[in-house]
């Protein structure tokens, strides 16, 4: 491996070591969780100062050797660019008001345990070291919430109220056990004995929390605005997308995507149910199109959905590793946000690829409206990209298959949805219209999103509020019209994008930018008189490993060219 692959592996090993949830994503054996306080987050900074300075120091003993390949390029970039990202959020302060509610700490520590085998009396040995550090977790938490009210940086109060919740659920404070009480339930033999002690201190912790949290720093961030401002947004777009971004562009055409959108909606929407509304033609498909009841048969379709694309996709516009030639189709605990989300093997494939639906407590599945999420996150979505990077271990830097830069892998699961529907998947109106409304939720996501955070002024030719400017408010009504979604999971999106700013953004630029470099590829193609090669093409842009967006418009025209 080049100099650069090793300098990014070792900064892995030690971002690994420092935040021990990462180390059993990669397959590690471990029991720890991370030091969420100030110190752990300047020790993880320390770690990107460390690689940036070796790989300086190797760039001075390699002057005038062979040429960089364009494989450790490209592991170059990526490393110096999450590196410089990491540090920016670090000086704004992000480390010490990281609440939201998906992908938080207090999401991190319970989700540690989602993907620790539980077979062995080895595995739970893990799990009862693991649940033993979740108390000293939680207060390391604490204690950076802690600093970031003495230096007046704190979150906004939607994003620590939901945080709250969240923790109730899993502590059993809402007369449920604790999910941790849970967690050890389905140990064998006399593990749940052993382990109870650990589980009720996990459970308490996450309460003890909750209630700091209700109690005292809810309060605190009374008056934080929901808006971020435009220097945290940039830092936040640079992180999410690997570009820098123009807000006033992307704003301006996601409006134009938004309305192609619900053109093509109305049209589908006649054909489903004539001369109704889009809430009509929906409620007449929840009632009448297929569906299935409880979690088993949810799961089982799931299943068989995921199965059968991987079929039909394999040696036509894919060529997937046998290893990864299947996902597996699991329901959410209680308590995750609302939406689906996936989570890749690890390095030896002992962890499969799994998507994980979260139920919300229904037990009526209307399944019109399933197809497009399940492309998204399963295949050929978020598993035949993730998985095929483990796969690639052995050509790649660890770096390059771990890291993950969200308009990279949000936009390609749209791709994947676009390119499900070219290959005629959609092909009845019912599931075009699931189609065409998971698409006008992105497009609508990108304008919300920007316009909230940046506090916009909504164009003056717009029917929703013409010349107003956002607020948190508008962005919810916003939605309600333009994402025909159960207000629960609308209130959960609306919750997410404030407290994640620009992580809403990544699926639709992605998005354009992956469907830019397709079709520049193509023209390449004819210029050289053939057609594209579609499966040779995917290969190899998923062959790249981890990468931003600016590095995906200048290399996606020119794969496979001859």
């Amino acid at each position: 491996m080049d100099a650069v692959g090793v300098i990014a592996d070792r900064y892995l090993g030690e971002l690994a070591r420092l935040n021990p949830i990462l180390a059993t994503r990669l397959g590690e054996q471990v029991d720890g969780l991370p030091d969420f306080s100030p110190d752990g987050a300047e020790a993880l900074v320390d770690a990107g100062r460390a690689a940036r300075h070796a790989l300086a120091d190797a760039d001075r003993g390699a002057a005038g050797s062979v040429p960089e390949a364009l494989g450790d390029a490209r592991c170059r970039r990526l490393l110096l660019d999450r590196v410089d990202v990491a540090e920016a959020q670090h000086e704004a302060g992000e480390h010490l008001r990281p609440l939201r509610v998906i992908g938080s700490p207090v999401e991190a520590v319970r989700g540690a345990f989602d993907p620790m085998p539980r077979v062995t009396n080895d595995d739970w040995e893990l799990i009862g070291g693991r649940l033993a550090r979740v108390p000293a977790a939680y207060r390391s938490l604490q204690t950076a919430l802690e600093a970031g009210m003495a230096a007046g940086l704190t979150a906004a109060p939607r994003q620590a109220a939901a945080c709250a919740e969240q923790l109730a659920a899993w502590a059993g404070d809402t007369g449920r056990p604790s999910w941790f009480h849970g967690l050890v339930a389905g140990a064998s033999g006399d593990w749940p004995q052993r382990l109870a002690s650990a589980a009720t201190a996990a459970g308490a912790a996450a309460g003890e929390l909750g209630a700091w949290l209700r109690s005292s720093y809810v309060p605190a961030c009374a008056e934080t605005p929901d808006a971020v401002g435009a220097e945290r947004y940039a830092v936040a777009a640079r992180a999410m997308l690997g570009s820098r971004l123009d807000p006033n562009d992307a704003y301006a055409w996601a409006w134009e995507e938004l309305h192609a959108i619900e053109v093509e909606m109305r049209r589908i929407v006649g054909e489903v149910k004539p001369g109704a509304t889009l809430a009509e033609a929906m409620a007449h498909l929840d009632a009448t199109d297929e569906f299935v009841v409880g979690e088993a048969a949810l799961s089982g379709w799931l299943q068989d959905l995921m199965d059968r694309t991987v079929a039909s996709l394999q040696g036509s516009h894919f060529d997937l590793a046998p290893e990864i030639r299947r996902v597996e189709a699991m329901i959410a605990p209680p308590g995750t946000a609302a939406a689906q989300y996936y989570s890749p093997p690890s390095a030896d494939f002992r962890r499969p690829g799994r998507t994980w639906y979260p139920t919300l407590g229904r037990d009526h599945f209307p399944l019109w409206s399933e197809y497009s999420t399940c492309y998204h996150e399963g295949v050929p979505g978020h598993h035949m990209q993730l998985a095929h990077w483990v796969w690639m271990g052995s050509r790649l830097s660890r770096f390059q298959t771990t890291v993950v830069v969200s308009g990279n892998i949000e936009g390609w699961a749209l791709y994947a949805e676009r390119l499900m529907d070219e290959l005629g998947a959609f092909d009845i109106p019912a599931k075009r219209l699931g189609y065409l409304v998971a698409q006008q939720l992105r497009a609508t996501r990108v304008i919300i999103d920007i316009g909230m955070h940046l506090e916009l002024t909504i164009p003056t030719g717009q029917a929703f509020h013409p010349g107003e400017r956002w607020t948190a408010q508008l962005g919810r009504t916003f939605l309600g019209h333009h994402a025909m979604k159960d207000p629960a999971f609308l209130d959960s999106e609306w919750v997410r994008y404030l407290g994640w700013p620009a992580q809403a953004i990544s699926y639709k630029l992605g998005e354009r930018a992956w469907l830019a470099g397709r079709d520049a590829a193509r023209r390449r193609a004819a210029s050289e008189g053939r057609p594209l090669d579609a499966k040779a093409w995917h290969m190899a842009a998923l062959s790249m490993g981890s990468c931003g967006l600016d590095d995906l418009a200048a290399e996606l025209p020119g794969l496979v060219a001859t």
